[in-house]
Order: structure tokens, then C-alpha cells, then sequence
């Protein structure tokens, strides 16, 4: 059983929702980014997302495009995220971690040795913002072969149509953002993304994880009521860049804890 499956089997055995926190690799500084890997997994987390940076986002906000801003000057890409999950693993091989972000650093690495490595280092899911279903087919495939979860993205405006050839290809959870427009966005709509649900579970049966505009415990509480998954990144960030390098790790632990209690209770 893959990572991901088996936390999300285990979340539903003690019928709790997943928590899914959302960092980007090398922020505040490359030192920094596996302890707080660690930190988010004693603070609750079941499925850490990892953020590979890049210069040209289409769908991160501005406290996440700085994150990756901070890590490029500072070396951080590809090859230097699976060397992070890497140095996890070696202290953690139970908390599943997908890496996000963008197609270029993977066309850039190559598809092929990006599988290979990520397989080598640990990774359990790889979440592509610009790779659509049809055009990715070959690499979903591949990624299943090596034991890693495609996961794909539906949205708002998402038509039944899309929704069914999407999750046709995806594997471990369904990412579904909340609303229109780009992280960190504040008018989140909760029976808006309750009406959602049904529609996407006539298709998968796949644990569907809901971000975009979650911020503190009550948001995350009221999404967890209608989906199985919080998926939190911007509100981190933003606790990161508020609290300074040297508190980040206390910061977002602090605020991950409080969301899990929030969620759980």
C-alpha cells in the first residue's frame, strides 16, 4: 500500500480529516527547509506538499511567489527539493510528501530521471499545475509504475465532463481549489465547495483534499465537515515571514497544532 493511501485509510479508520500544509523548499533558506518538514509532521500533518520554486507561477499568490523568489536566489530547484525529501526520509519514512509545482524544472531535468530520482528519494505524489491530463498521460503512467501518485487539480468551474477525465488519471488524492483566482485569496466559500463534493464523488472515490483560502482553524474545520482533506500554505508562509528565519519552525508548528486541535475537535 502506498504512503498516501495508507494515511488516508488510517484517517478514515479514527474518522478524522487529513491535514495537508504546504511549504516551499528553501524558505526561508535551504538549512531550514527539512526541519520544518519535520516540525509540520509532529504538529499534525498527514501529508506534507512540498513546493518546487519558480520564476513564472500561474496560480500562486504573492506570499507563496516570494517563498519561491527567497529559495531561487538562494540555488534552490529541483534537483536540491528531492536531495531535501531525501534528508527526510532518513528520519522520517512514514509521513507521505508531494512535491508541487510547475512543468518547466521537470522538462528541464528531464520526465524520465525526474520518476527515477523522485522514486529513489521517497517521494509518494507529484502535483503539476500546468501538466492537464491529456497532455501528461505518459508521465501519470509513468509515476504509477514507480509507485508514485499523480494528483491532479479540479476547480470551480471545472464541468462535470472534466471532472470525470481528470480524476481517470489520479491517483492518491483529488486537489480541488476552492475558488477562483490564486492562493492566499480570502473569500472562501464553504457551501460553494459543499455543493461541489457530490458531483466530483459520482466519479472517484479518491480522498478529495480542498485549498485555497483556508487561513486558521475555523476555515479548516468548516472545509474538513464537507471534504477529507485541508490543504493550508499561504497562511504558513505568511507566519514564516512575520516570525523570522530563526522562529519559522516554532511559528508554523504553533499554527499547524492549533488547526489540527481546531479540526479534531
Amino acid at each position: 500500500m502506498q504512503r498516501i493511501e495508507g494515511r488516508f485509510k488510517s484517517l478514515r479508520q479514527c474518522a478524522r480529516k487529513g491535514l495537508i500544509p504546504y511549504i516551499a523548499a528553501g524558505d526561508p533558506s535551504p538549512t531550514h527547509t527539512v526541519g520544518l518538514m519535520h516540525a509540520l509532521a509532529a504538529a499534525g500533518a498527514d501529508v506534507i506538499e512540498l513546493g518546487v520554486p519558480f520564476s513564472d507561477p500561474m496560480a500562486d499568490g504573492p506570499a507563496i511567489q516570494r517563498a519561491s523568489e527567497r529559495a531561487i536566489r538562494q540555488g534552490v530547484g529541483l534537483r536540491q527539493c528531492l536531495a531535501m525529501v531525501d534528508a527526510f526520509r532518513s528520519d522520517d519514512a512514514n509521513t507521505p510528501v508531494v512535491l508541487m509545482g510547475y512543468a518547466n524544472p521537470i522538462e528541464r531535468f528531464g520526465r524520465e530521471a525526474f520518476v527515477s530520482e523522485a522514486r529513489a528519494v521517497g517521494v509518494d505524489g507529484v502535483l503539476v499545475v500546468d501538466y492537464p491530463p491529456e497532455e501528461s498521460k505518459d508521465f501519470a503512467q509513468a509515476l504509477v509504475a514507480a509507485g508514485i501518485d499523480p494528483i491532479f487539480l479540479l476547480s470551480p468551474t471545472s464541468t462535470e465532463a472534466r471532472i470525470r477525465d481528470i480524476v481517470h488519471y489520479a491517483k492518491g488524492y483529488v486537489y480541488y481549489v476552492s475558488l477562483k483566482g490564486i492562493t492566499g485569496a480570502a473569500h472562501l466559500d464553504v457551501q460553494a465547495v459543499a455543493a461541489k463534493m457530490p458531483l466530483i464523488r459520482q466519479y472517484t472515490d479518491l480522498p478529495i483534499g480542498v485549498g485555497f483560502g483556508i487561513r486558521d482553524a475555523q476555515s479548516a474545520r468548516a472545509i474538513a465537515e464537507v471534504a477529507d482533506a485541508v490543504v493550508i500554505g499561504t497562511r504558513l508562509i505568511q507566519e514564516m515571514e512575520q516570525a523570522g528565519a530563526d522562529q519559522a519552525q516554532a511559528a508554523v508548528a504553533s499554527l499547524l497544532a492549533s488547526i489540527r486541535e481546531g479540526m479534531d475537535a
